[in-house]
């Protein structure tokens, strides 16, 4: 197994500004109405991104190892969340996505099974979803 470490940092600044240091820094905030800034999407929306990105990422991966000419992927990802569970109105639930939903568009010269098999193919080696879809071990230490 070739095994890897990514890092990323976060410092919470001002309101609800955070910033996160990694290979292209940016700004995670909440809305105005929210108490935040507006300065950048919310944590909710960072962590559902991922999700169309990886699958974006991984199809032009798989499309270059095997030579297929992929014009574009597009990914439309929405995602239910228990509001109340999150604002500590309620403890019945749970505080994640209770369910995600991926409409993906490919636009390359195939059929829709290869299209089918594809998708597949980029689901399996996905690590959003498949972080998504399994346990992973989390630690959060006090340093």
């Amino acid at each position: 197994m070739a095994s890897m470490t990514i890092k990323v940092s976060a410092l919470m600044k001002d309101k609800f500004r955070t910033e996160i240091q990694c290979s292209n820094p940016f700004v995670i905030d909440q809305p105005v109405a929210a108490g935040g800034n507006n300065e950048g999407p919310n944590p909710l929306e960072v962590f559902l991104s991922t999700l169309p990105a990886c699958i974006c990422a991984i199809g032009r991966i798989i499309a270059n190892q095997r030579k297929i000419k992929l014009n574009k992927i597009e990914v439309k990802t929405e995602g239910d969340i228990d509001k109340d569970f999150l604002l500590g109105i309620t403890k019945e639930g749970r505080a994640g996505f209770t369910e995600i939903r991926n409409y993906v568009t490919i636009d390359a010269d195939m059929t829709e099974e290869e299209k089918e098999a594809f998708l597949n193919d980029i689901e399996s080696r996905c690590p959003i979803a498949d972080n998504m879809a399994n346990t992973s071990k989390l630690i959060v230490d006090i340093v």
